[in-house]
């Protein structure tokens, strides 16, 4: 019992002595693309983003920053409903775009000299327009043709807060790798002219929702 508390002392003694320092300046970010098609209907869909990231440490091992970015996706789809008298064809072009500001501050822990625990709480704020532009066409056997076009347009602001656990591991003073297991969060998103908005909450903690990203350190 005595060996393992001793242990435990001097696991945590070993925790607090390698720091970060307080001024130390890091960028990162991130930026991905992805596109799914069905190749049995030429339904396609894509996402995209790109949001850069910079932190500054304000105190030993505890760092406040934001990322500024852009996320877009685009997915068409093409619905052919065979109601035995006559067919209707809908196609559909949905696309999504906005600007994005993610204030964060990150509290991080020593686990060894280059490899760290932390958590960030992050206030992600988002502006952005939704367009759908949709086409009803419609035939039948006696000749009977009908076609109709709709285009939609939506403006929304969304709000959230996100807590995400994640380790830091150091492969020199200046280059890091970083991966966030998971979010706890909530996002409200409100559409323009519409008097109430839409409440999601997250909550995972598992390798399905590992992300990766690389960082750069201004080492002092």
């Amino acid at each position: 019992m005595k060996k393992l508390l001793l242990a435990g002392t001097v696991m945590l003694f070993g925790l607090s002595n390698a720091q970060i320092k307080t001024g130390t300046l890091y960028l990162s970010g991130q930026a991905g693309f992805s596109q799914n098609k069905d190749n049995n209907t030429e339904n396609k869909s894509q996402n995209f983003s790109a949001i850069p990231t910079v932190g500054v440490f304000i105190a030993p091992n505890l760092a406040i920053g934001t990322g500024i970015g852009y996320t877009g996706s685009k997915a068409e789809n093409t619905d052919v409903n065979n109601l035995g008298f006559g067919v209707e064809t809908l196609q559909s072009s949905i696309k999504a775009n906005a600007f994005t500001a993610r204030p964060f501050i990150r509290k991080y822990w020593t686990l060894s000299d280059n490899l760290y625990i932390f958590g960030q709480l992050e206030i992600p704020v988002e502006i952005g327009k939704r367009t759908a532009d949709l086409q009803l066409n419609y035939f039948d056997m006696n000749g009977y043709t009908y076609f109709q076009s709709i285009n939609i347009e939506q403006k929304y602001t969304s709000f959230g807060v996100n807590v995400k656990p994640g380790l830091d591991y150091f492969i020199n003073k200046n280059w890091t790798i970083e991966a966030t297991i998971g979010e706890f969060g909530y996002k409200n998103m409100k559409i323009k002219d519409q008097e109430k908005g839409t409440d999601t909450f997250n909550f995972g903690l598992n390798l399905s929702s590992v992300t990766f990203g690389v960082k750069y350190v201004f080492a002092k």
